[in-house]
């Protein structure tokens, strides 16, 4: 048999997507082994979002395979990809929290749908993941009372509640202040060390990437031109690779 540690956790083989004549994808692949922290990297609408929702079920490829969890989930039924969720969890770009619920509610709210556990064992949890990810004292507020990045960090600690093995993160750092941004890449990174997480986070944020990658993926025109490490990527002759480069050291020096 073998070694589960040893494949990948996550695997893009070739997959291609379109939205009518817009080849968002095509032929991507790359692959994220457990415990790992790949970043998808690229500009505005080069299909870093559609990736992840491939990766959910909330899309399908239109060709190539998808696996996740060392499962191929590529033509899984919307039931078959429920238990799929319960391993791989997705943080949004905008928190998706329940406007209706406070923050202690929002993160309760996977614990108490899994069934199982006493009133008084929810709460602990609830404590411990606000806790972790220094909010603890928003519990009962309203998500409207938060910052974006705020919202963000309870929408980390409600992934958490699920238990998952896999975290993808969906531009973690966009509106947000940069000491925002330090901490919510500061707990990513802590998390992963933590628990022990499979992460795939998609930014446009160098100094995140930099911060976080094991490895990385450039996208560009729908096609991967560069997966590797951030070290490799800095020696890259790809043109836009260093473009994107010099943007975030000019960016850096101007702050």
């Amino acid at each position: 048999m073998p070694d589960p540690a040893q494949q990948p956790y996550i695997e893009f083989r070739e997959v291609s997507k379109s939205f009518g004549d817009n080849a968002v994808l095509n032929r991507v692949s790359f692959s994220v082994m457990p415990a790992e922290t790949v970043c998808i990297l690229g500009r505005s609408g080069v299909g870093k979002s559609v990736s992840l929702q491939l990766l959910m079920g909330f899309l399908k490829a239109d060709s190539g395979r998808v696996i996740v969890a060392g499962e191929d989930v590529t033509d899984f039924t919307e039931q078959q990809m429920e238990a799929v969720r319960k391993k791989v969890t997705m943080v949004f770009q905008n928190g998706a929290l329940f406007d209706s619920l406070t923050v202690g509610e929002n993160v309760a709210f996977p614990l108490r749908e899994s069934g199982g556990l006493s009133d008084e064992q929810i709460a602990e949890i609830v404590e411990g993941l606000l806790k972790m990810v220094g909010v603890q004292e928003m519990r009962d507020l309203l998500p409207s009372d938060l910052s974006t990045g705020m919202k963000r960090s309870v929408a980390i600690a409600r992934a958490l509640a699920a238990r998952p093995e896999c975290v993808l993160y969906d531009e973690p750092t966009t509106m947000v202040d940069p000491l925002m941004a330090q901490l919510l890449g500061d707990l990513i990174g802590r998390l992963k060390l933590q628990l022990n997480l499979t992460s795939i986070v998609v930014t446009h944020d160098m100094r995140l990437a930099k911060k976080l990658a094991d490895r990385i993926v450039f996208l560009y025109e729908g096609k991967a031109i560069f997966f590797g490490t951030y070290a490799e990527m800095e020696k890259s002759t790809e043109t836009i690779v260093q473009e994107f480069l010099e943007l975030d050291e000019l960016k850096i020096e101007t702050c």
